[in-house]
């Protein structure tokens, strides 16, 4: 099977990079012509948990390559660059299916509304850090979830194909709960570490943040008792440890002055407990001070 993936950030190189070890007709799709240029020229490489450095020979292209029925798309980039990309999706094929790795859960509905007949979502657990145009740093040891929202599982069976063991890959059953135990996640890691400018490391180790975290998590606890039943504390300080030398892709939009995705998954967070009659005081506090600071167009 073909494999196009779309958005060459930290994410999407990571993915490729995983893929290319059992697939050689992976596709990265960038932005720009330079990293094109490079990942052409000179391969993607993969900075492994152990150290050691891994090299993968990939095609990339700043368009979309002809696509043929046996292809799957993972669509790897922010919120932000989707409404750009609907346009193509919608005039592909409609039988070929489309992965979404987007962080919160704006992007739900309105990837089902697209003519595609299996169409599935994608939760990234794992660390993953953009060196530059072709080096990828594989940060912390995680899972990827996927969640079929149409159609069947088998198109997108084909992770399950990986040898690597740190490529972790599970099928769950609702994307929406899937997408939304994500926002939480990273509603404790985002805020605190872009408004802070730390990596995830220094939450769990530092005792005012680690505190910060604990408070959270009880404020948390009793928005979403349901959902947060399913995420213990241990979850959020393993994470952190896992993740510890890694950078958070909001604190990376900040440092690159780029928009953030504050709203999509804080703000997705906060507008769900208020339908539920619920208050987060100290989430909204953190939401306030990332749109302060991304507004202020420089580092606090």
């Amino acid at each position: 099977m073909e494999i196009v993936v779309l958005g060459a950030g930290s994410v999407g190189m990571l993915i490729a990079s995983f893929l290319s070890e059992f697939n050689d007709r992976v596709t990265l799709v960038t932005r720009r012509e330079e990293q094109a240029r490079i990942l052409n020229q000179k391969g993607l490489l993969r900075k492994n948990l152990d150290g050691t450095t891994t090299s993968f020979k990939i095609n990339s292209s700043t368009d979309f390559p002809s696509i043929p029925s046996n292809t799957l798309i993972i669509i790897a980039v922010k919120y932000i660059q989707l409404t750009q990309v609907y346009e193509t999706l919608h005039n592909l094929d409609p039988s070929i299916p489309l992965l979404f790795l987007q962080n919160g859960l704006a992007h739900l509905e309105e990837a089902i509304t697209l003519p595609q007949q299996k169409i599935a979502f994608g939760s990234c657990q794992f660390g993953a850090e953009r060196e530059n145009d072709r080096t990828v740093h594989h940060r912390g040891q995680g899972v990827l979830k996927i969640a079929v929202e149409k159609g069947e599982v088998q198109p997108f069976a084909l992770f399950l194909e990986s040898p690597n063991p740190l490529f972790k890959v599970e099928f769950v059953e609702s994307p929406e709960s899937m997408l939304f135990e994500k926002a939480l996640l990273n509603c404790f890691i985002n805020p605190l570490t872009s408004i802070l400018e730390v990596t995830n490391g220094v939450l769990v180790e530092n005792p005012g943040t680690y505190r910060l975290l604990k408070n959270l998590y009880k404020e948390l606890m009793v928005a979403f008792p349901k959902e947060m039943a399913r995420i213990s504390f241990d979850d959020i300080e393993n994470l952190c440890r896992r993740t510890a030398a890694n950078t958070s892709s909001m604190l990376g939009d900040i440092l690159n002055f780029r928009p953030t995705e504050i709203e999509t998954i804080v703000g997705a967070v906060l507008k769900k407990a208020a339908k539920n009659g619920g208050r987060l005081p100290m989430l909204e506090t953190l939401y306030l001070l990332v749109l302060a600071k991304e507004g202020s167009g420089e580092k606090m």
